[in-house]
């Protein structure tokens, strides 16, 4: 309407609405970007997180900020603060009472003076013995009382919100005797707590009587035993940063503010809360640092600030098995680091979440890995990486995901599922949707209703990869060439010629067969040994299963043999330089292979001569070939000898 005004603002209503999503496919491709250049799949995930998409908002950023608040908390006073409070007003209660009793003359005077005289240097123990002192100066009474009033609301204060003012502002009796009764009735709720018994009607007739209190509102006995365990803890850590003396000093003027009831009660409710959460940083202390006093509640806080700080840093680290972004408290985020990261922690678990929702991610026990559909795009990506590089044209990349091209039609159908590549059975689709929907127009379709064709797998080439995992291909800047050849011919294989099997067989020490997720999270054997004798015995097993095939075997390796399988036992033994056994067992699997018709290729990285002299010799032995590609052209060798071999087969 005309005449109304409008005034504009910060969003305060959470997340900020007109905040850019962040793109998941492009967050995918970044851990995709980072595995294919030799990273760690679960640090490329991790770092995702870490970092943020988009290099923004990331768990490093709220991480840094919340050492930096924590390093301002460790500057923000003397945590002694109390205890030198509390002798600055008995130094002024003591000198307002000598100038009183020095205008006197008569016996009791001069006995006060002496009273006063011979109090203990300790503060506390000069507290406790005035507690019965007739003072003559009312500004000496009131500087003392000062001391005990102040003390008790601080302490009271920090345990308590809301209480600090109100034992500040009067010592009567009744109001003690209040605080010790809700205290009393709190140890009694926790006491049954902790025994397992319900508390319901208990807690809920505790609010009742004594819930102004506790201006949080706590719903539960759980909510209410946080809010006081982390304040009892931080007080804890208070007395834990203080020296021997310090300690000693403020136990003692605690003791003397509180009263003997209130501090039993004190100390059987901190017994309580510990012993319901064993879990909080109770005996940690802090070097705290710096020029201004801190009384009792402000010293209490800061410590308390630097327990939260603790925790919210190890929820943000990530590091435990099993660690998810659920596990960040995003209301400690809110109020230590401000609105704005918690909103930063609530877009990273959208990621998350959305990333498993979409199917692009899965978690296993060790944390989120890649799933196949995920697996996929990086395979795609890899192997548009080797073809454009690739100059003699399309060398057989025609599409064969025709009927046949995952097998041939056996002349049935089945329901589709997710990851189907066969071609859809029109028929049968439809006519599934009318029998559920009836037969109107337009038909319906539901994902229950598709049917896809039926094929029978036939393998006209049985290939094997045989990949080198041994510590010097990441040493020597090859293991990210490595993992994209191998993912960029699986995935042609899988996309492009369905009809061919490929098995992909690492080898460090020992060799072990891999599937694309094992290959992309696959880290460098530490132990020295290049057992390739145990590599080509997987290679024959995998030929032998389709005998069928044409058996092809490709071998991408950086070092001569160093290690192979003993006879007796079965165990890999190493041996530098190479003992001729390990040539001899090698060279047997070789001739198995060779045997059974395999075409052995080899493609040499690196100009060891050692090496080149075992390669050039097992390559005309199996007659087969070598190949000596520069590691960034290795992709480009690898695939493009495949597709020459299935050109030849035509």
């Amino acid at each position: 309407m005309a005449g109304n005004r409008f005034r504009y603002g910060q969003w305060r209503g959470g997340p900020d609405p007109l905040a850019p999503p962040y793109d998941v496919r492009e967050a995918v491709d970044a851990v995709g970007a980072e595995v294919l250049a030799g990273g760690s799949l679960r640090e490329a995930l991790r770092d995702l997180l870490r970092r943020g998409p988009q290099g923004r908002g990331g768990l490093d950023d709220l991480a840094a900020r919340a050492r930096r608040l924590r390093r301002e908390a460790l500057r923000r006073g003397d945590l002694d603060g109390a205890v030198t409070r509390a002798r600055a007003l008995l130094d002024q209660a003591l000198a307002a009472e000598r100038d009183e009793l020095r205008g006197r003359d008569d016996e009791g005077a001069r006995f006060a003076e002496s009273v006063l005289d011979n109090l203990p240097r300790s503060t506390a123990r000069a507290v406790e013995e005035l507690a019965g002192y007739q003072w003559a100066s009312e500004d000496a009474r009131r500087s003392y009382q000062q001391i005990l009033d102040q003390l008790r609301g601080d302490v009271l204060g920090q345990r308590f919100a809301g209480l600090r003012d109100a034992v500040r502002a009067s010592a009567d009796p009744a109001v003690q005797r209040r605080l010790a009764e809700m205290m009393s009735d709190l140890n009694d709720l926790l006491a049954r707590h902790g025994r397992a018994e319900d508390t319901t009607d208990a807690f809920a007739e505790f609010m009742r009587r004594h819930g102004d209190f506790f201006p949080e509102r706590p719903e539960t006995v759980d909510e209410l035993i946080d809010v006081l365990a982390r304040r009892s803890a931080a007080g804890e850590r208070l007395m834990n940063s203080l020296s021997d003396r310090q300690r000693a000093e403020l136990a003692g003027l605690m003791r003397q503010s509180l009263g003997d009831q209130l501090a039993g009660e004190m100390s059987a409710l901190d017994a309580n809360l510990r012993a319901l959460r064993p879990d909080l940083r109770w005996g940690r202390g802090e070097r705290v640092r710096g020029d201004q006093p801190l009384g009792y509640a402000d010293a209490a806080g800061a410590l308390g600030e630097i327990g939260e700080l603790d925790d919210l840093l190890d929820q943000l680290d990530q590091e435990h098995p099993g660690a998810t972004l659920d596990d960040v408290d995003v209301d400690a985020v809110a109020r230590t680091l401000g609105r704005s990261a918690a909103d930063d922690v609530r877009r990273l678990r959208e990621l998350e979440r959305e990333l498993r929702r979409q199917g692009w991610v899965s978690r296993d026990a060790d944390g989120l890995t890649l799933s196949p559909k995920a697996l996929r795009r990086l395979g795609g990506t890899a192997l548009r990486r080797v073809f454009a590089d690739l100059t003699a044209g399309p060398r057989g990349q025609h599409d064969l995901r025709s009927a046949g091209a995952a097998g041939e039609v056996s002349g049935g159908s089945r329901p589709w599922q997710y990851g189907d590549e066969q071609p859809l059975d029109v028929v049968r689709t439809l006519t599934r949707a009318v029998s559920r929907a009836g037969p109107s127009v337009p038909v319906q379709l539901a994902v229950d209703d598709f049917e896809v064709v039926e094929t029978e797998r036939r393998a006209s080439a049985a290939v094997v990869l045989c990949v080198d995992l041994s510590y010097s291909m990441i040493s020597q800047g090859r293991w990210g060439p490595m993992k994209q050849t191998a993912l960029a011919l699986a995935h042609l294989m899988e996309t492009r010629f369905p009809q061919d099997a490929l098995q992909i067989v690492g080898f460090g020490r020992e060799a072990m067969t891999l599937s694309q997720q094992e290959l992309a999270a696959v880290e460098p054997d530490m132990e020295q040994g290049t057992n390739l004798q145990h590599a080509l015995r997987l290679a024959g097993r995998h030929l032998r299963r389709h005998p069928d095939a044409e058996p092809v075997v490709l071998v991408v390796t950086d070092g001569e043999p160093t290690a192979h399988l003993d006879p007796d036992d079965g165990e890999a033994l190493f041996y530098w330089p190479p003992l001729p056994e390990t040539i001899e067992a090698t060279v047997r699997e070789v001739d198995r292979l060779s045997r059974y018709g395999a075409t052995l290729n080899l493609f040499m990285l690196g100009d060891d001569p050692g090496l080149r002299r075992f390669v050039d010799a097992v390559a005309r032995r199996s007659r087969g070939r070598m190949f000596t590609p520069d590691t960034d052209d290795l992709g480009e060798y690898v695939v493009s000898d495949y597709l020459r071999s299935r050109q030849s087969r035509r």
